[in-house]
């Protein structure tokens, strides 16, 4: 008899281990995004107020390992939290932050405030987004106390109004599209899985079409995820010590690349060929025992994959 694809009573996932991209050492890391115009790889510090650029190495080394850090990394403190990164068409990028959207220049450092969301609302920030296939970008909030069903889901295009498409979620998160554009998949953290909506891509309307698969407990939360040219995601599971790779369709498991920290917070697939996975991790919620037993938590980790992602749409404006 075969096996069912949904029985989940095993932790080892088989899959690579991930290596040391860089220690950063983030509090809360979050949104990797690869910026294919500048050859670079950026992550956020959420609570540490901080962005990072990484120039990617030409070739990518076939071991990470051996890789010296030197000066491949930019670092900018920014003053406020900043929850996500994605480009625009001018090879910039918008960033989303407490209150609202901001465009930012990485070679001049200009920070130029472009749409409010929820900035009136106490404890509101942005949290995770991403950008469709019309150049419209969607990005989630939450209540930083984790309020339950205090947030929601905004699509601004080029007029920059901020459209609500989803509420009375508590931690948004994932946002990404299938490859052919027609569904959009996506995580409200504490319900443990991924739901589909099918998509329209000329209205930008949404419909819940079905609960994809759920998280089980042992294999930690699910937090960011990406897509691969497959149509598979990968869903950076928080307390799972790793990132794994799910079946929409069927919700079977597939795989995993592992991380020596237990908080992996989200992933995305980078390099001139989109076959390396970057992952980053989280200090947060950890207690000094934890941090001491898995010092890497907070670290950005690669591996190289044999599957590819794919390109990222550029944001209107």
């Amino acid at each position: 008899m075969s096996a069912d694809p949904h029985d989940m009573t095993i932790y080892d996932i088989p899959g690579p281990d991930a290596s040391l991209l860089y220690a950063s050492q983030c509090y809360l890391g979050e949104g990797p995004f690869w910026h294919a115009g500048r050859k670079s790889c950026f992550w956020v510090d959420i609570e540490g107020r901080r962005l990072f650029e990484y120039a990617w190495p030409s070739p990518a080394p076939q071991d990470w390992k051996k890789l010296p850090e030197s000066t491949r990394v930019r670092e900018w403190q920014l003053g406020t939290r900043v929850t996500m990164v994605v480009g625009d068409q001018e090879d910039g990028l918008i960033l989303g932050m407490e209150g609202g959207l901001a465009k930012f220049d990485p070679d001049t450092g200009e920070l130029r405030w472009l749409v409010d969301i929820e900035k009136g609302i106490p404890k509101h920030r942005c949290n995770d987004g991403g950008v469709d296939s019309e150049g419209r970008l969607w990005v989630g909030t939450l209540h930083m106390d984790f309020d339950e069903g205090a947030g929601s889901v905004y699509c601004i295009g080029e007029d920059k109004i901020p459209r609500k498409k989803l509420e009375g979620v508590t931690i948004s998160n994932g946002l990404v599209w299938s490859p052919d554009n027609t569904r959009l998949y996506y995580i409200d953290s504490p319900r443990r899985r991924v739901d589909t909506f099918l998509f329209d891509p000329a209205s930008g309307d949404i419909r819940f079409e079905k609960i994809a698969f759920t998280i089980p407990a042992h294999l930690g939360g699910p937090d960011g995820m990406t897509i691969d040219e497959e149509g598979m995601l990968w869903v950076a599971h928080w307390g799972g010590f790793g990132v794994y790779r799910w079946n929409p369709a069927t919700g079977q498991l597939l795989g995993s690349v592992k991380v020596p920290a237990p908080n992996a917070s989200s992933c995305v697939f980078a390099g001139e060929n989109l076959d390396h996975l970057v992952i980053s991790t989280a200090r947060q919620d950890l207690s000094a025992e934890e941090l001491a037993k898995y010092p890497q938590s907070g670290d950005v980790f690669v591996a190289r994959l044999s599957v590819r992602g794919l390109p990222h749409y550029a944001c209107r404006y």
